[in-house]
Protein backbone atom coordinates (compact mmCIF):
# COMPACT_ATOMS: atom_id res chain seq x y z
CA UNK A 1 0.00 0.00 0.00
CA UNK A 2 1.30 3.45 -0.92
CA UNK A 3 1.55 5.68 2.09
CA UNK A 4 0.49 9.32 2.15
CA UNK A 5 3.42 11.67 2.64
CA UNK A 6 3.33 14.41 5.26
CA UNK A 7 6.26 16.77 5.75
CA UNK A 8 7.09 18.46 9.04
CA UNK A 9 9.54 21.32 8.73
CA UNK A 10 10.91 23.76 11.27
CA UNK A 11 10.22 27.34 10.20
CA UNK A 12 13.64 28.96 10.06
CA UNK A 13 13.85 31.26 7.05
CA UNK A 14 11.30 33.05 4.87
CA UNK A 15 10.60 31.19 1.61
CA UNK A 16 13.20 28.46 2.19
CA UNK A 17 11.17 26.75 4.90
CA UNK A 18 7.98 26.71 2.83
CA UNK A 19 9.91 25.51 -0.21
CA UNK A 20 11.30 22.63 1.84
CA UNK A 21 7.87 21.68 3.24
CA UNK A 22 6.33 21.62 -0.25
CA UNK A 23 9.22 19.70 -1.81
CA UNK A 24 9.32 17.01 0.89
CA UNK A 25 5.56 16.48 0.49
CA UNK A 26 5.75 16.43 -3.34
CA UNK A 27 3.20 19.22 -3.06
CA UNK A 28 3.21 20.35 -6.67
CA UNK A 29 3.55 16.88 -8.19
CA UNK A 30 0.00 16.93 -9.60
CA UNK A 31 -0.18 20.66 -10.26
CA UNK A 32 -0.26 21.89 -13.86
CA UNK A 33 1.15 25.32 -14.60
CA UNK A 34 -2.10 26.10 -16.47
CA UNK A 35 -4.25 25.20 -13.44
CA UNK A 36 -6.69 27.58 -11.79
CA UNK A 37 -5.42 27.61 -8.21
CA UNK A 38 -7.59 28.63 -5.27
CA UNK A 39 -5.95 29.46 -1.92
CA UNK A 40 -7.91 29.35 1.34
CA UNK A 41 -6.11 30.96 4.29
CA UNK A 42 -7.59 31.04 7.80
CA UNK A 43 -8.70 34.59 8.56
CA UNK A 44 -11.39 33.43 10.96
CA UNK A 45 -12.12 36.82 12.52
CA UNK A 46 -11.27 40.47 11.98
CA UNK A 47 -11.97 43.69 13.85
CA UNK A 48 -11.41 46.97 12.03
CA UNK A 49 -11.88 49.03 15.22
CA UNK A 50 -8.74 47.90 17.05
CA UNK A 51 -5.63 45.74 16.98
CA UNK A 52 -6.26 42.06 17.63
CA UNK A 53 -3.92 39.31 18.81
CA UNK A 54 -3.39 37.56 15.47
CA UNK A 55 -0.82 34.98 16.60
CA UNK A 56 -2.11 31.46 16.25
CA UNK A 57 -5.52 32.74 15.12
CA UNK A 58 -4.75 33.89 11.57
CA UNK A 59 -2.62 32.42 8.81
CA UNK A 60 0.55 34.49 8.75
CA UNK A 61 1.00 36.81 5.81
CA UNK A 62 4.61 35.58 5.68
CA UNK A 63 3.50 32.04 4.83
CA UNK A 64 0.92 33.37 2.36
CA UNK A 65 3.54 35.33 0.45
CA UNK A 66 6.00 32.44 0.48
CA UNK A 67 3.34 30.15 -1.03
CA UNK A 68 2.56 32.74 -3.71
CA UNK A 69 6.25 33.03 -4.61
CA UNK A 70 6.51 29.24 -4.87
CA UNK A 71 3.50 29.12 -7.20
CA UNK A 72 4.80 31.92 -9.41
CA UNK A 73 8.26 30.31 -9.58
CA UNK A 74 6.57 27.05 -10.59
CA UNK A 75 4.85 28.85 -13.45
CA UNK A 76 1.27 29.16 -12.18
CA UNK A 77 -0.42 32.43 -13.15
CA UNK A 78 -4.14 31.96 -12.40
CA UNK A 79 -4.36 32.33 -8.61
CA UNK A 80 -7.37 33.28 -6.47
CA UNK A 81 -7.36 33.83 -2.71
CA UNK A 82 -10.74 33.65 -0.99
CA UNK A 83 -11.98 33.85 2.58
CA UNK A 84 -15.27 34.48 4.37
CA UNK A 85 -14.27 36.46 7.44
CA UNK A 86 -16.61 36.44 10.43
CA UNK A 87 -17.33 39.74 12.18
CA UNK A 88 -19.82 40.79 14.86
CA UNK A 89 -22.39 41.60 12.14
CA UNK A 90 -23.04 39.21 9.23
CA UNK A 91 -23.75 42.22 6.98
CA UNK A 92 -20.35 43.83 7.61
CA UNK A 93 -18.28 43.97 4.42
CA UNK A 94 -15.93 46.76 5.46
CA UNK A 95 -14.01 44.52 7.86
CA UNK A 96 -12.95 42.12 5.10
CA UNK A 97 -11.63 45.04 3.07
CA UNK A 98 -9.77 46.30 6.12
CA UNK A 99 -8.28 42.86 6.78
CA UNK A 100 -7.07 42.44 3.21
CA UNK A 101 -5.50 45.89 3.34
CA UNK A 102 -3.77 45.57 6.71
CA UNK A 103 -2.61 41.96 6.24
CA UNK A 104 -1.00 42.79 2.88
CA UNK A 105 -3.39 40.96 0.56
CA UNK A 106 -3.88 44.07 -1.58
CA UNK A 107 -0.10 44.19 -2.00
CA UNK A 108 -0.25 40.54 -3.10
CA UNK A 109 -2.74 41.51 -5.80
CA UNK A 110 -0.38 44.10 -7.24
CA UNK A 111 2.85 42.20 -6.70
CA UNK A 112 1.77 38.78 -8.00
CA UNK A 113 -1.24 39.53 -10.22
CA UNK A 114 -3.66 37.45 -8.15
CA UNK A 115 -7.35 37.86 -7.31
CA UNK A 116 -8.43 38.33 -3.68
CA UNK A 117 -12.09 37.84 -2.80
CA UNK A 118 -14.37 38.20 0.17
CA UNK A 119 -16.33 35.00 -0.44
CA UNK A 120 -19.52 36.61 0.90
CA UNK A 121 -19.47 38.81 -2.19
CA UNK A 122 -18.96 35.90 -4.58
CA UNK A 123 -21.37 33.24 -5.90
CA UNK A 124 -22.22 30.18 -3.81
CA UNK A 125 -23.38 26.87 -5.25
CA UNK A 126 -25.40 24.22 -3.46
CA UNK A 127 -23.50 20.95 -3.19
CA UNK A 128 -24.36 17.60 -1.63
CA UNK A 129 -21.32 16.93 0.52
CA UNK A 130 -22.70 13.56 1.66
CA UNK A 131 -26.06 11.90 1.99
CA UNK A 132 -28.11 14.24 4.17
CA UNK A 133 -25.44 16.98 4.22
CA UNK A 134 -25.77 19.87 1.80
CA UNK A 135 -24.23 23.32 1.87
CA UNK A 136 -23.83 26.38 -0.29
CA UNK A 137 -20.11 26.56 -1.05
CA UNK A 138 -17.92 29.13 -2.75
CA UNK A 139 -18.13 28.63 -6.51
CA UNK A 140 -14.57 29.90 -7.16
CA UNK A 141 -13.10 27.03 -5.15
CA UNK A 142 -15.51 24.45 -6.59
CA UNK A 143 -14.52 25.38 -10.15
CA UNK A 144 -10.80 25.62 -9.52
CA UNK A 145 -8.36 22.92 -10.62
CA UNK A 146 -6.26 22.89 -7.46
CA UNK A 147 -6.84 23.97 -3.87
CA UNK A 148 -4.15 25.16 -1.49
CA UNK A 149 -5.55 25.07 2.02
CA UNK A 150 -3.52 27.06 4.58
CA UNK A 151 -5.01 26.65 8.06
CA UNK A 152 -3.32 27.47 11.35
CA UNK A 153 -2.11 24.80 13.76
CA UNK A 154 -4.68 25.29 16.51
CA UNK A 155 -7.24 23.70 18.75
CA UNK A 156 -10.95 24.49 18.74
CA UNK A 157 -13.33 24.69 21.69
CA UNK A 158 -16.04 22.74 19.82
CA UNK A 159 -14.22 20.68 17.15
CA UNK A 160 -11.14 19.87 19.27
CA UNK A 161 -8.79 20.90 16.42
CA UNK A 162 -9.22 23.33 13.54
CA UNK A 163 -6.90 22.28 10.70
CA UNK A 164 -7.25 21.60 6.97
CA UNK A 165 -10.73 20.07 6.84
CA UNK A 166 -12.26 22.45 9.37
CA UNK A 167 -10.71 25.45 7.58
CA UNK A 168 -12.97 24.77 4.58
CA UNK A 169 -15.99 25.75 6.68
CA UNK A 170 -14.96 29.32 5.82
CA UNK A 171 -16.04 28.64 2.23
CA UNK A 172 -19.72 28.00 2.96
CA UNK A 173 -22.33 30.72 3.37
CA UNK A 174 -23.78 31.91 6.68
CA UNK A 175 -27.02 29.87 6.57
CA UNK A 176 -24.97 26.72 5.87
CA UNK A 177 -22.62 27.50 8.74
CA UNK A 178 -25.57 27.84 11.10
CA UNK A 179 -27.08 24.61 9.78
CA UNK A 180 -23.80 22.80 10.47
CA UNK A 181 -24.43 23.46 14.17
CA UNK A 182 -27.71 21.55 14.02
CA UNK A 183 -29.57 19.75 16.79
CA UNK A 184 -29.89 16.43 14.91
CA UNK A 185 -27.43 14.05 16.65
CA UNK A 186 -26.88 12.11 13.41
CA UNK A 187 -25.86 15.22 11.49
CA UNK A 188 -23.82 16.80 14.27
CA UNK A 189 -21.24 19.53 13.82
CA UNK A 190 -18.52 16.86 13.84
CA UNK A 191 -20.21 14.75 11.17
CA UNK A 192 -20.90 17.77 8.97
CA UNK A 193 -17.36 19.16 9.26
CA UNK A 194 -15.95 15.74 8.29
CA UNK A 195 -17.65 16.12 4.88
CA UNK A 196 -16.23 19.54 3.96
CA UNK A 197 -13.42 18.31 1.71
CA UNK A 198 -15.59 15.87 -0.25
CA UNK A 199 -16.17 18.18 -3.24
CA UNK A 200 -12.78 19.88 -3.24
CA UNK A 201 -10.43 19.53 -6.23
CA UNK A 202 -6.94 17.99 -5.86
CA UNK A 203 -5.25 19.88 -3.07
CA UNK A 204 -2.21 20.71 -1.01
CA UNK A 205 -2.66 21.44 2.68
CA UNK A 206 -0.01 23.59 4.35
CA UNK A 207 -0.58 24.02 8.09
CA UNK A 208 0.93 27.24 9.38
CA UNK A 209 2.34 26.51 12.83
CA UNK A 210 4.74 29.42 13.18
CA UNK A 211 2.30 30.29 15.92
CA UNK A 212 -0.05 27.72 17.46
CA UNK A 213 -3.16 28.30 19.55
CA UNK A 214 -4.80 26.49 22.42
CA UNK A 215 -8.46 26.94 23.35
CA UNK A 216 -9.03 28.51 19.93
CA UNK A 217 -10.19 29.32 17.38
CA UNK A 218 -10.13 33.08 18.04
CA UNK A 219 -8.38 35.84 19.96
CA UNK A 220 -9.34 34.60 23.42
CA UNK A 221 -7.13 31.53 22.97
CA UNK A 222 -3.55 31.25 24.18
CA UNK A 223 -0.88 31.53 21.48
CA UNK A 224 2.56 29.92 21.42
CA UNK A 225 5.57 30.41 19.16
CA UNK A 226 6.09 26.92 17.71
CA UNK A 227 7.88 27.45 14.35
CA UNK A 228 6.33 24.45 12.59
CA UNK A 229 5.08 23.83 9.06
CA UNK A 230 3.13 20.74 7.97
CA UNK A 231 2.36 19.89 4.34
CA UNK A 232 0.59 17.09 2.47
CA UNK A 233 -1.40 16.52 -0.69
CA UNK A 234 -3.77 14.45 1.46
CA UNK A 235 -5.85 16.73 3.67
CA UNK A 236 -6.78 14.05 6.21
CA UNK A 237 -3.17 12.95 6.63
CA UNK A 238 -2.09 16.55 7.24
CA UNK A 239 -4.80 16.90 9.89
CA UNK A 240 -3.93 13.65 11.64
CA UNK A 241 -0.30 14.74 11.93
CA UNK A 242 -1.33 18.27 12.94
CA UNK A 243 -3.50 16.89 15.72
CA UNK A 244 -0.60 14.82 17.06
CA UNK A 245 1.65 17.89 17.00
CA UNK A 246 -0.92 19.64 19.19
CA UNK A 247 -0.58 16.76 21.64
CA UNK A 248 -4.04 15.40 20.81
CA UNK A 249 -4.61 11.79 19.75
CA UNK A 250 -6.79 11.94 16.60
CA UNK A 251 -9.06 9.30 18.15
CA UNK A 252 -10.26 12.15 20.41
CA UNK A 253 -11.24 14.33 17.42
CA UNK A 254 -14.71 13.23 16.23
CA UNK A 255 -14.58 14.83 12.78
CA UNK A 256 -11.20 13.22 12.02
CA UNK A 257 -12.50 9.84 13.20
CA UNK A 258 -15.49 10.27 10.88
CA UNK A 259 -13.37 11.43 7.94
CA UNK A 260 -11.05 8.42 8.37
CA UNK A 261 -14.03 6.06 8.57
CA UNK A 262 -15.53 7.55 5.40
CA UNK A 263 -12.23 6.98 3.57
CA UNK A 264 -11.61 3.52 5.06
CA UNK A 265 -8.42 4.86 6.63
CA UNK A 266 -6.75 4.03 9.96
CA UNK A 267 -6.77 6.79 12.55
CA UNK A 268 -3.37 5.82 14.01
CA UNK A 269 -1.16 7.27 11.20
CA UNK A 270 0.01 3.79 10.18
CA UNK A 271 -0.58 4.59 6.49
CA UNK A 272 1.35 7.89 6.64
CA UNK A 273 5.03 8.48 5.90
CA UNK A 274 6.55 11.42 7.78
CA UNK A 275 9.37 13.34 6.11
CA UNK A 276 11.52 15.98 7.76
CA UNK A 277 11.10 16.47 11.49
CA UNK A 278 9.51 13.85 13.75
CA UNK A 279 6.21 14.20 15.56
CA UNK A 280 7.74 12.98 18.81
CA UNK A 281 10.37 15.73 18.91
CA UNK A 282 7.91 18.52 18.18
CA UNK A 283 4.56 17.61 19.77
CA UNK A 284 3.51 19.94 22.60
CA UNK A 285 0.20 19.45 24.47
CA UNK A 286 -2.38 22.15 23.70
CA UNK A 287 -5.62 22.42 25.67
CA UNK A 288 -8.78 22.70 23.59
CA UNK A 289 -11.81 22.96 25.87
CA UNK A 290 -12.88 25.46 28.49
CA UNK A 291 -13.24 23.62 31.79
CA UNK A 292 -16.49 23.86 33.74
CA UNK A 293 -17.34 22.82 37.32
CA UNK A 294 -20.49 22.35 39.41
CA UNK A 295 -21.92 19.68 37.11
CA UNK A 296 -20.94 21.71 34.02
CA UNK A 297 -22.93 24.75 35.12
CA UNK A 298 -20.10 27.26 35.70
CA UNK A 299 -16.66 27.92 34.16
CA UNK A 300 -13.87 26.69 36.41
CA UNK A 301 -12.42 30.14 37.07
CA UNK A 302 -15.87 31.43 38.07
CA UNK A 303 -16.43 28.53 40.45
CA UNK A 304 -12.99 29.09 42.01
CA UNK A 305 -13.81 32.79 42.44
CA UNK A 306 -16.91 31.80 44.42
CA UNK A 307 -19.44 33.22 41.98
CA UNK A 308 -22.84 31.85 42.96
CA UNK A 309 -26.55 32.14 42.34
CA UNK A 310 -26.10 31.59 38.62
CA UNK A 311 -25.86 28.57 36.32
CA UNK A 312 -24.14 29.12 32.99
CA UNK A 313 -24.33 25.73 31.33
CA UNK A 314 -21.31 24.49 29.39
CA UNK A 315 -21.54 25.32 25.69
CA UNK A 316 -22.19 22.52 23.20
CA UNK A 317 -21.62 21.98 19.47
CA UNK A 318 -25.03 23.41 18.51
CA UNK A 319 -24.06 26.98 19.40
CA UNK A 320 -23.07 28.70 16.16
CA UNK A 321 -20.33 31.25 15.60
CA UNK A 322 -22.39 34.39 16.18
CA UNK A 323 -23.87 33.28 19.49
CA UNK A 324 -20.39 32.06 20.50
CA UNK A 325 -19.11 35.62 20.21
CA UNK A 326 -21.87 37.03 22.42
CA UNK A 327 -21.58 34.09 24.78
CA UNK A 328 -18.07 35.31 25.65
CA UNK A 329 -19.32 38.85 26.16
CA UNK A 330 -22.09 37.74 28.54
CA UNK A 331 -19.63 35.66 30.55
CA UNK A 332 -17.30 38.67 30.79
CA UNK A 333 -20.23 40.85 31.87
CA UNK A 334 -21.21 38.40 34.62
CA UNK A 335 -17.68 38.33 35.99
CA UNK A 336 -17.46 42.13 35.92
CA UNK A 337 -20.86 42.46 37.65
CA UNK A 338 -20.18 40.05 40.51
CA UNK A 339 -19.48 41.88 43.77
CA UNK A 340 -19.35 38.96 46.18
CA UNK A 341 -23.10 38.46 46.68
CA UNK A 342 -24.90 35.56 44.95
CA UNK A 343 -27.03 36.35 41.91
CA UNK A 344 -30.80 35.79 42.08
CA UNK A 345 -31.10 32.17 40.93
CA UNK A 346 -30.32 32.74 37.25
CA UNK A 347 -29.80 30.13 34.54
CA UNK A 348 -28.36 30.94 31.09
CA UNK A 349 -29.07 28.61 28.16
CA UNK A 350 -27.37 28.60 24.75
CA UNK A 351 -27.39 26.60 21.53
CA UNK A 352 -30.24 24.49 20.18
CA UNK A 353 -30.70 21.56 22.58
CA UNK A 354 -30.40 22.85 26.16
CA UNK A 355 -33.54 22.80 28.29
CA UNK A 356 -34.17 24.70 31.54
CA UNK A 357 -33.83 22.97 34.89
CA UNK A 358 -36.63 23.51 37.40
CA UNK A 359 -36.23 25.74 40.42
CA UNK A 360 -34.48 28.77 38.94
CA UNK A 361 -35.95 32.23 39.41
CA UNK A 362 -34.89 33.63 36.05
CA UNK A 363 -33.89 31.98 32.78
CA UNK A 364 -31.96 33.81 30.06
CA UNK A 365 -32.32 32.30 26.59
CA UNK A 366 -29.45 33.40 24.31
CA UNK A 367 -30.28 33.54 20.61
CA UNK A 368 -33.29 32.91 18.41
CA UNK A 369 -32.78 29.13 18.35
CA UNK A 370 -32.84 28.89 22.13
CA UNK A 371 -35.85 31.21 22.34
CA UNK A 372 -37.82 29.20 19.77
CA UNK A 373 -37.11 25.97 21.63
CA UNK A 374 -37.90 27.01 25.18
CA UNK A 375 -40.13 30.10 25.12
CA UNK A 376 -43.12 28.07 26.39
CA UNK A 377 -41.23 25.69 28.67
CA UNK A 378 -43.13 25.21 31.97
CA UNK A 379 -39.86 24.93 33.95
CA UNK A 380 -39.18 28.64 33.39
CA UNK A 381 -40.42 30.95 36.15
CA UNK A 382 -39.32 34.24 34.59
CA UNK A 383 -38.30 34.21 30.95
CA UNK A 384 -35.66 36.71 29.83
CA UNK A 385 -35.12 36.27 26.08
CA UNK A 386 -32.25 37.56 23.99
CA UNK A 387 -33.76 37.10 20.56
CA UNK A 388 -32.20 37.58 17.14
CA UNK A 389 -29.84 35.72 14.87
CA UNK A 390 -27.36 37.04 15.73
CA UNK A 391 -28.57 38.70 18.94
CA UNK A 392 -28.53 42.48 19.31
CA UNK A 393 -26.20 44.11 21.83
CA UNK A 394 -29.00 46.29 23.20
CA UNK A 395 -31.11 43.18 23.82
CA UNK A 396 -28.20 41.64 25.71
CA UNK A 397 -27.84 44.76 27.87
CA UNK A 398 -31.58 44.82 28.62
CA UNK A 399 -31.66 41.11 29.44
CA UNK A 400 -28.78 41.34 31.90
CA UNK A 401 -30.40 44.35 33.55
CA UNK A 402 -33.72 42.47 33.92
CA UNK A 403 -31.86 39.56 35.49
CA UNK A 404 -30.28 41.88 38.06
CA UNK A 405 -26.78 41.59 36.59
CA UNK A 406 -25.41 45.12 36.96
CA UNK A 407 -22.79 45.37 34.25
CA UNK A 408 -20.25 48.24 34.33
CA UNK A 409 -21.19 50.79 31.64
CA UNK A 410 -17.74 50.74 30.04
CA UNK A 411 -18.12 47.10 28.99
CA UNK A 412 -20.73 47.70 26.32
CA UNK A 413 -19.54 51.18 25.39
CA UNK A 414 -16.31 49.73 24.02
CA UNK A 415 -17.57 46.31 22.98
CA UNK A 416 -16.01 46.61 19.52
CA UNK A 417 -12.61 46.90 21.20
CA UNK A 418 -12.90 43.75 23.32
CA UNK A 419 -9.84 42.09 21.65
CA UNK A 420 -7.61 44.70 23.27
CA UNK A 421 -8.13 42.95 26.60
CA UNK A 422 -6.48 39.84 25.17
CA UNK A 423 -3.72 41.75 23.39
CA UNK A 424 -2.28 42.69 26.78
CA UNK A 425 -1.07 39.14 27.48
CA UNK A 426 1.44 39.35 24.59
CA UNK A 427 2.99 42.69 25.50
CA UNK A 428 6.76 42.70 26.08
CA UNK A 429 7.09 39.16 24.69
CA UNK A 430 9.47 39.48 21.74
CA UNK A 431 8.54 36.11 20.24
CA UNK A 432 5.15 37.53 19.24
CA UNK A 433 6.10 39.58 16.21
CA UNK A 434 3.70 41.66 14.15
CA UNK A 435 6.08 41.39 11.18
CA UNK A 436 4.63 37.98 10.32
CA UNK A 437 1.38 39.75 9.39
CA UNK A 438 2.87 42.80 7.70
CA UNK A 439 3.97 42.95 4.07
CA UNK A 440 6.29 45.66 2.79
Amino acid sequence: MTKSIVSIVKYEKPLESIQKAIELANGFENLSTSAKVFIKPNLVYWNRHCEIPKWGMLTTSRVMEDVLICLKDYGVSDITVGEGIITESPDDRESAEDAFEKLGYNIFKERYGIKVYDTFERPFEKVELAEGVSAKMNADMLHSDFLIDIPVLKTHAQCVVSLGIKNLKGLINIPSRKKFHGADPKYSLHYNVAQLANKAPPSLTIIDGIYTLERGPTFDGKAHRSNLLVASTDILSADLVGSRLLGIDPIAVPHLVQAAKDRNRPINLSDIEIKGESIEDNAVPHEWEFIYENNNTLPLSYAKAGIGGIKYRRYDETMCTFCSFYNGIILTAIKAAWKGEPFDGIEVLTGKIMEPTPGNNKTILLGQCQYNKNKDNPNINELIPIKGCPPDVEEIKDALKKAGIKVPSYLFKNIEKAPLLFLERYKNKPEFEEQFYHIT
